[in-house]
């Protein structure tokens, strides 16, 4: 089934500029969000694409399909995130009796495997439930990291602060993180991402606020970087690797839990913050847009 969808996504890609302009647009979505294409009904898709259902009706028989369900099956039929649990790794094996660099990918897809389900599963539910509510009744919370950590400070700050307004990153102007804690009070907190080799920076910025009296959360690999630092939550991740850096798979994973947890937190007030930045960077161009297929106009009956 997933070698027939990427002959299907191929096609649609090689025939995509010889297609008229409503049935481009659609082409374009469904190469975009499949899984999308594979779980929504007619109307919907045609809503979110902006043309009519009779366009994807079209579309499906340019494809050789006899209508829009039969061309959206191998889309649905692809769907099974869910379900990779019970598929096992078989996958794996198979991949590393070919040659050696696809026994180098397995040894390396198995490895992130391992570092996100150890991460996932050392994860307790008392943890994160105590870090939402740290963050979430804070002031402002500052999200501190430096150099490769940085990348995952920076998007936990992106999204989270959908979840909660407050939410600093810091560093801001390539300086130290404690340039911007100065003016923190024990009613902000402040959530440090740092694994070995423990950045220095970091551990600095902990001992600053913890002075100052702010609750602190920490996302490393040991609940132990250094003497005098006593966190109040340690969320453990995983960063084994087979390269010369850590793996921040796991990180990623666990980032992405507390995520949820904070915007199921924030409830229909998050909801409605996502929506405004949304709109706000659709209406500044932020997200390149093709051009609106031509309307056409209805003959009157």
């Amino acid at each position: 089934m997933t070698q027939r969808l990427n002959q299907l996504t191929d096609r649609l890609r090689r025939e995509i500029d010889d297609l008229p302009a409503q049935l481009q647009a659609a082409a374009k979505y469904i190469i975009d969000h499949p899984g999308d294409f594979g779980l929504d009904p007619i109307r919907v898709t045609a809503a979110k694409i902006g043309v009519s259902s009779n366009v994807l009706v079209r579309l499906a028989h340019r494809m050789a399909f006899e209508g829009f369900d039969a061309f959206r099956l191998p889309f649905r039929d692809a769907l099974v995130t869910d379900s990779e649990d019970r598929l096992g790794q078989d996958w794996l094996l198979a991949m590393r009796q070919k040659d050696a660099f696809s026994a180098a990918q397995a040894d390396f897809a198995r490895n992130e495997v391992n570092v996100v389900t150890r991460s996932l599963r050392v994860l307790e539910p008392a943890k994160v439930r105590q870090a939402t509510n740290l963050i979430l009744g804070s002031n402002t919370c500052f999200v501190a990291a430096s150099r490769a950590s940085f990348a995952l400070a920076y998007y936990f700050h992106y999204a989270g602060r959908m979840a909660h307004p407050g939410l600093q990153l810091v560093p801001r102007h390539v300086g130290s993180a404690i340039d911007d804690l100065h003016d923190a009070d024990d009613g902000d907190c402040l959530f440090a991402i740092t694994v070995q080799p423990y950045s220095a920076d970091i551990i600095q910025a902990m001992r600053f606020v913890q002075n100052k009296g702010l609750k602190t959360v920490l996302l490393s690999d040991s609940d132990l970087i250094a003497p005098g630092l006593s966190p109040d939550v340690v969320l453990p991740v995983s960063t084994r690797t087979l390269h010369h850096f850590s793996s921040f798979t796991g990180a990623m994973a666990v980032l992405e839990c507390l995520l949820g947890h904070l915007t199921n937190a924030g409830g229909e007030k998050a909801r409605q913050r996502a929506e405004r930045h949304l709109k706000a960077r659709e209406d500044t161009g932020a997200y390149w847009q093709p051009s609106k297929p031509p309307r056409i106009r209805k003959s009157p009956d």
